[in-house]
């Protein structure tokens, strides 16, 4: 880890947006990586390791990393946290200051959007198909 990477005002900087003022909460137990499913299924994602980074001021690491894209707010972190962190309202700050900040590019917002809502509209045509309506059978 080079000097120059660390930024120790980066937590203060998080901390300003609304969502990101509870990330010197956090006291590292875990309970949002185990709750996490992002994390079940890509070994590098943990909610755990991106706060410690924020709270170490490795700013540059975390906004230019495709992890923080990867949470899903699924919300199962944030009501198990018990230091009430909101990772992730946090995810969205640290998404938010990558794309002012030009860490990333700004179309990638869009292109997330519309590949969430093409899973969500797999997961239904498969429910529909697991689960056909009654109504149809009845017919």
């Amino acid at each position: 880890m080079n000097e120059k990477t660390k930024e120790a005002d980066f937590k203060y900087q998080v901390a300003r947006y609304p969502g990101g003022e509870f990330v010197n909460r956090c006291f590292a137990c875990g309970t949002c990586t185990l709750s996490c499913p992002v994390s079940e299924v890509e070994p590098e994602y943990s909610p755990r390791k991106i706060i410690h980074m924020i709270l170490l001021g490795l700013k540059e690491e975390v906004l230019s990393s495709s992890l923080i894209w990867y949470c899903m707010t699924c919300y199962r972190c944030y009501v198990r946290c018990p230091q009430d962190v909101r990772f992730p309202e946090l995810m969205r700050v640290l998404r938010k200051i990558a794309v002012e900040e030009g860490y990333t590019n700004p179309g990638l917002v869009e292109e997330l959007k519309d590949s969430e809502k093409q899973a969500q509209d797999q997961r239904r045509s498969l429910i529909k198909n697991l689960f056909p309506d009654k109504r149809e059978q009845n017919g």
